[in-house]
């Protein structure tokens, strides 16, 4: 009740009342606090410097917001899958969360419309992750505001169930392997796959594979089979790398 009454007393400027109006939409409720949100659509690039000479962006947000995102998907996929294991459910979580994928919600649901950056010219982010940071930053935001109940069923059914077709990314595989070999191979760099440990036992083992290019290690995956390990990497290398 405090935060409704402390809200009627904040003085919102135009930018703020239409950034509340996207949040509520985006939500299904009026935010509390709408500095979080303004603060989560401020790329790095736009940050200003505050007295103690910190740079006042998303990043944080982010931060925050990627591990929210990660549990409540694990454990709807926990729950929805009971009889798969965990290298499944990994990967299909990964699906879910992944730059690409996030980069792809954040269009969907008009925060591609609210972020500032430097230069704001979308031709120029297709190989970046702004969308998908700001993605993570807002969530963070969600949950800071409303609490992690909110957020759960705001990623649940707003996200989740309504801009994921769970069944169709289970059958949807992407060879990064592929991908990273034939950027690799028309950029003329030099990629390796070595597997660096192998734990458990002979019926439960997992690997964990480095990716390295021209000698520098740039990804490391894990998995139940030196396969899945690879693929992990190299999903993880076309994020790091900006490989569409």
């Amino acid at each position: 009740m405090l935060k409704i009454i402390q809200r009627w007393f904040i003085r919102y400027s135009e930018q703020d009342r239409k950034l509340d109006k996207a949040v509520t939409g985006i939500t299904g409720r009026r935010p509390y606090n709408i500095r979080l949100y303004r603060l989560a659509m401020k790329h790095s690039s736009v940050a200003a410097e505050t007295v103690k000479g910190f740079k006042e962006s998303n990043e944080r947000l982010e931060y925050l917001g990627d591990a929210v995102l990660g549990a409540i998907v694990a454990e709807y996929l926990f729950k929805r899958y009971p009889f798969k294991d965990e290298g499944f459910l990994t990967e299909i979580r990964s699906r879910i969360v992944n730059r690409e994928s996030l980069n792809k919600l954040a269009v969907k649901i008009g925060l591609s419309q609210l972020v500032e950056f430097e230069g704001r010219k979308r031709s120029n982010l297709s190989h970046k992750s702004i969308y998908g940071d700001a993605m993570e930053a807002f969530i963070g935001a969600v949950y800071l505001d409303k609490g992690f109940h909110f957020t759960r069923r705001f990623i649940i059914r707003k996200l989740l169930m309504q801009h994921y077709d769970i069944e169709a990314v289970i059958e949807t595989t992407t060879n990064f392997k592929s991908l990273v070999i034939e950027w690799a191979q028309k950029l003329n760099h030099k990629v390796e796959f070595n597997i660096s440990e192998t734990r458990g036992s002979k019926h439960n083992k997992q690997f964990k594979v480095d990716l390295s290019v021209d000698g520098e290690v740039v990804a490391t995956g894990n998995g139940f089979s030196k396969k899945k390990a690879e693929q992990d990497a190299a999903r993880k290398a076309c994020e790091a790398l900006d490989i569409p």
